[in-house]
């Protein structure tokens, strides 16, 4: 009999742990893609808001946001968000002394397993600035 419960005990135990691992998060983002367009050098930063949501059903953490340069400066949410709920992640563009057309990427990192990495793109063209 002893046995017997002690089985069962393991056998509860083993399927806990196998719903509790069922329950992931899951980002999606609306917009992976933000096009400035035509911008000027002495108008200062720009930025773009990249909303998404937590489509899973554990809460989602964005563990870091980086750029390529010092020029582009993500900010994101420090807290869990939770299943169903939406996150930001801003973008801000320097733009002075970088004239000329520009493509910069954000690598966001998550726990979500199926969407560890997801990147983040920005572009336009920088009008140089002009004396009048």
């Amino acid at each position: 009999m002893k046995k017997a419960i002690i089985l069962l005990m393991a056998l509860v135990a083993t399927v806990c742990s196998v719903k509790a691992e069922d329950k992931v998060p899951v980002v999606v983002f609306e917009e992976t893609t933000h096009d400035f367009g035509m911008i000027k050098e002495e108008g200062g930063p720009v930025s773009c808001i990249f909303t998404f949501i937590n489509e899973g059903e554990a809460p989602l953490v964005i563990i870091s946001a980086s750029a390529q340069c010092g020029c582009t400066r993500p900010s994101f949410p420090q807290s869990p968000i939770n299943p169903g709920k939406k996150g930001e992640i801003k973008v801000t563009f320097h733009p002075q002394g970088r004239p000329g057309e520009f493509i910069k990427e954000v690598k966001v990192k998550t726990n979500d397993k199926k969407h560890r990495t997801t990147k983040l793109k920005i572009m336009g063209v920088v009008i140089p600035y002009q004396e009048e």
